[in-house]
């Protein structure tokens, strides 16, 4: 894709998501910077802190754990070097909140390689993402749990570990695609 195709995409994406009645009745949402090849979602973590959402953004531990810090725009954003300098990702500056501040969101916006059918997610393969699941579950609280994806990243099935859950819902530039509970549980 080129820069402004990547852009157009960015851009519906924040659209679809900031439709969600999930996040429009958001006070806090945990959320990412997206890298490499994933849709941007810059544009939309700008939007939601316009509406005076806290936005928590995770910081990689050296467990693959993720601690959280608040967004404060752009210009707050770190790059921190992971796995001997194979990866750079962009983290919240200042104070971090631990592993569980992730239990206050109302969401949770998950990266993921692709989302199936069923509702299950495919991540990296790190375990970051299972860890703030399980904690979720330990917590015994229900954000909604939104995937954000290309339209060619929503598949008919991807492997399934037993520790794996399912999303409520995956948001493209072209739509949104529900599983589960409805929008109201939420």
């Amino acid at each position: 894709m080129t820069a402004d195709d990547v852009q157009a995409h960015a851009d519906a994406l924040a659209r679809r998501a900031l439709a969600l009645p999930e996040l429009a009745e958001a006070r806090t949402v945990a959320a990412y910077v997206s890298v490499g090849g994933e849709p941007g979602t810059l544009a939309l973590l700008d939007a939601l802190r316009a509406r005076g959402v806290r936005v928590l953004l995770p910081a990689l531990l050296p467990d693959n754990d993720l601690a959280w810090g608040v967004y404060r725009g752009p210009d707050s954003l770190l790059p921190a070097e992971h796995g001997g300098g194979r990866m750079t990702l962009l983290e919240p500056a200042g104070e971090r909140l631990r592993p569980r501040a992730v239990t206050e969101a109302d969401a949770v916006l998950l990266p993921g390689l692709s989302v199936d059918a069923r509702g299950m997610r495919l991540g990296r393969g790190g375990g970051s993402y299972d860890r703030v699941l399980a904690r979720l579950e330990r917590a015994r609280v229900r954000p909604a749990l939104v995937v954000l994806l290309y339209d060619w990243e929503v598949v008919e099935r991807v492997p399934q570990e037993p520790h794996d859950r399912p999303v409520d819902a995956v948001v493209t530039p072209s739509g949104v695609r529900r599983f589960g509970r409805p929008a109201s549980e939420t």
